[in-house]
């Protein structure tokens, strides 16, 4: 299998022989039994230390005529921080514990009780790669992926470019795949999101 090396001025350069792994069988029940493998393994759930970080010791003294004590005060003995001291006044607020604010859950989920694993043999998962590279040599699953493309100049998939497209700024970079692609959209939408998403910082959508 060939494909050519296109300049940035979208001139072909040369051609060259493509390995072997964009010819493979393009498999895309193990491609996606391999994608969801991977989010299958995202693990939920609050932090280790959520509500245990504030300098609260509950080490608070109950005796009488002792300087920073809690003896006649009237309050449980939670675990409090200090917001002020005056002279034998303070003002503790409580923490830590799941009764106050800011504090930790009673019986909280456990990241490690959420998380998931799917194993995946070496061989599918190597499959799983050769299938993803050969795709890219695919109009077919080019065009499928960017819905927004109806039709892909003559222009040898995977398209490979020289190395000089790496030093362009952005608006050249553009420039440069208009002349390579045909002014192709490739480029996704930003659009603006119907519902109440709009209120939960998700504006604007891509397609």
């Amino acid at each position: 299998m060939k494909s050519q090396i296109i300049s940035i001025e979208g001139k072909k350069i040369k051609d060259i022989e493509l390995p072997k792994v964009f010819s493979s069988k393009i498999r895309e029940d193990i491609l996606k039994k391999t994608f969801e493998s991977e989010q299958i393994a995202h693990p939920y759930g609050p932090s280790f230390v959520a509500g245990r970080q504030h300098s609260a010791s509950g080490i608070i003294r109950h005796i009488r005529h002792k300087w920073k004590s809690g003896y006649g005060r009237g309050m449980s003995r939670i675990p409090r921080k200090i917001h002020w001291r005056r002279g034998t006044q303070f003002y503790w607020i409580g923490a830590e514990v799941s009764g106050t604010r800011g504090g930790r859950r009673a019986h909280g989920p456990r990241p490690e009780g959420t998380v998931q694993i799917r194993k995946i043999n070496k061989k599918e998962r190597k499959l799983a790669i050769f299938s993803a590279i050969a795709a890219t040599a695919s109009s077919d699953k080019v065009i499928g992926r960017y819905n927004r493309i109806d039709e892909i100049k003559e222009v040898a998939l995977p398209v490979i470019v020289e190395s000089k497209i790496s030093e362009l700024k952005t608006k050249e970079l553009i420039n440069a795949l208009d002349k390579i692609l045909g002014k192709l959209s490739i480029q996704k939408e930003k659009n603006y999101r119907s519902g109440k998403g709009k209120l939960r910082n998700r504006k604007y959508k891509n397609s």
